[in-house]
């Protein structure tokens, strides 16, 4: 998870909840509270190079971040543990934990094809921002914190496609300014989640926050050698994936 971190930004915490719940046998409910703990201290980390490197917009972070995070507090306080544990839509039962996994992938699915269909193209570097792109940004946030609150994965995954498609931020500052965004996010998620009644394992979330340390440095330095087009259709095909494991997972192959 730390070396795509390093790599895609937020978008490489994606792995974080998976590597949680099929390799270590963690609910995914309590994957979600463990990943915001993980995902937020090593973006943090992973933020700081960027911002030497004069590669984070900390302006537009702000309009993305901050509806985001209210947002997501309501969702992780409120909405999801009000979800009953089993569900039923149309003809078809299943758990809470497995409807967060289909949810996960499908939001996975959606954001790789709109990577992936933006190709390799010049990018646009503007640094004055509309009233129109603030309103992007809060939107965008918005959903983030939705989509984040529902998964716990901090919303990693949409805010890089929001931040190049949507806000005409170039790839590899979207990177850099992903990080900050899911630092803040994920941090104040998993405070939230500090009131609620979860067993925490301290000793599998330090080691995994360890080796996702020492990703996240190794990501960085190969990310300085790809070009950002090149980036960006990487990351796409890299959440597709993704997505289509987890799917097949939790619906076919359960």
């Amino acid at each position: 998870m730390g070396f795509t971190l390093g790599l895609f930004g937020a978008g490489g915490a994606i792995l974080t909840i998976p590597i949680m719940v099929y390799l270590f046998s963690v609910e995914p409910i309590l994957a979600t509270v463990y990943s915001l703990f993980i995902v937020g201290v090593t973006a943090f980390i992973g933020s700081v190079n960027y911002l030497k490197e004069g590669m984070i917009n900390l302006k537009q972070s702000l309009y993305f971040s901050i509806p985001s995070v209210i947002i997501m507090i309501l969702m992780r306080k409120f909405l999801i543990p009000s979800v009953p544990d089993n569900l039923n839509f149309l003809s078809l039962s299943f758990t809470k934990n497995t409807g967060i996994l289909v949810l996960f992938s499908i939001v996975l699915l959606s954001s790789s094809i709109s990577m992936i269909k933006g190709g390799v193209k010049a990018e646009i570097n503007s640094q004055v921002m509309s009233n129109k792109d603030k309103l992007i940004l809060i939107f965008s946030g918005v959903a983030t914190g939705i989509i984040g609150g529902a998964v716990g994965a901090g919303g990693g995954f949409v805010i890089i496609p929001a931040l190049v498609l949507l806000a005409k931020m170039p790839v590899k500052k979207a990177v850099g300014t992903s990080l900050i965004i899911i630092a803040i996010n994920s941090l104040t998620g998993f405070i939230s989640d500090l009131t609620g009644d979860y067993y925490f394992d301290w000793k599998l979330i330090l080691i995994f926050l360890a080796i996702a340390i020492a990703g996240i440095i190794t990501g960085g330095i190969v990310e300085k050698k790809i070009s950002p087009g090149k980036l960006k259709v990487s990351f796409g095909y890299f959440i597709l994936i993704m997505g289509i494991y987890i799917f097949l997972k939790e619906t076919i192959f359960s």
